[in-house]
């Protein structure tokens, strides 16, 4: 390796490890960049990261800005103090149901269901969607919404001792923010109905074993391995990633014959790419490729 080719290297990666904050208007979910990652963390460790209002609004605030940023190639979601998200808030949920018997004013099913539909397509839609793919890592316990919402990532990481639950059953609700629709795609209808009406505790382990989590590191040093995973898959070719995650997505909902069309569209698009012609070079010439995604 030449003395230039070395300075390039070791600048792209100082430059995976520069941080900068990514605004989301909120504390209950902290945004950072970490070089080509970006880094949303559920932040209520009091509450187990349970979801609130505001954690809505980080998630529409940093999402779409997430998706327009060419320099963010991975989005890496966690949680703090030990826990991924524990879904939703029964604490709340309980106070509120004592306020309406109380003779406290309460919102029409209307306007719940509205507000539901609008949440659920503000977090697991639009992570679905994202153009970059998106990494849950699970530094503990991830339950009912919780859980829908890592099964809206591309990939899940699992520290040893985390545990997956769908948990509706346990609390009378029937589960939302999409783990129905992702679940079954995982491990099949019958698995997925079991899980959702016996309320399992699943471990890491036991979660790999049915295809859930894709990968268990060590509960020492995760966030630092997880975000170290998250590096070297930003390391790979933005361009094609991205189309990647768009051929399987559309692989859900198309006949083979459309898939098979919309495969040779992508594939011509980034075998014209820039970083198609370096990854070429690098293969020829015996050294890392440095992709830029162009």
């Amino acid at each position: 390796m030449s003395d230039t080719e070395q300075s390039s290297q070791e600048r792209a990666v100082d430059h995976d490890r520069q941080e900068s904050d990514i605004e989301t208007g909120t504390d209950d979910l902290l945004g950072r960049r970490v070089g080509h990652v970006a880094v949303l963390t559920f932040n209520r460790p009091e509450r187990r990261n349970a979801l609130s209002s505001d954690v809505y609004r980080g998630f529409a605030n940093a999402l779409p800005m997430i998706a327009a940023d060419q320099d963010v190639r991975v989005l890496m979601l966690t949680g703090a103090g030990g826990a991924f998200c524990a879904g939703g808030d029964v604490k709340a949920m309980n106070e509120r149901n004592k306020a309406a018997a109380d003779g406290g004013s309460s919102p029409s099913a209307e306007a719940r269901t509205a507000d539901l539909r609008r949440r659920q397509r503000q977090v697991s839609l639009a992570l679905q969607q994202l153009p970059q793919p998106v990494v849950a890592a699970l530094p503990g316990a991830a339950a009912g919404a919780g859980f829908s919402i890592a099964l809206a990532a591309d990939i899940r990481l699992a520290a040893e001792r985390a545990v997956l639950v769908t948990a509706f059953s346990g609390v009378g609700g029937s589960g939302d923010f999409g783990g129905s629709w992702f679940l079954p795609r995982l491990v099949g209808a019958a698995k997925a109905k079991e899980l959702y009406f016996l309320s399992p505790r699943l471990t890491a382990a036991e979660a790999q074993s049915l295809g859930i989590v894709n990968q268990i590191l060590a509960d020492d040093g995760f966030d630092e391995a997880a975000l170290e995973y998250c590096h070297r898959l930003a390391a790979r070719a933005p361009i094609a990633l991205r189309y990647m995650k768009e051929n399987i997505n559309r692989a859900e909902t198309v006949g083979l014959a459309d898939a098979l069309d919309a495969e040779a569209a992508a594939m011509t698009r980034t075998m014209s790419s820039e970083d198609h012609r370096e990854a070429a070079a690098a293969f020829v010439e015996k050294r890392q490729a440095l992709f830029t995604g162009r």
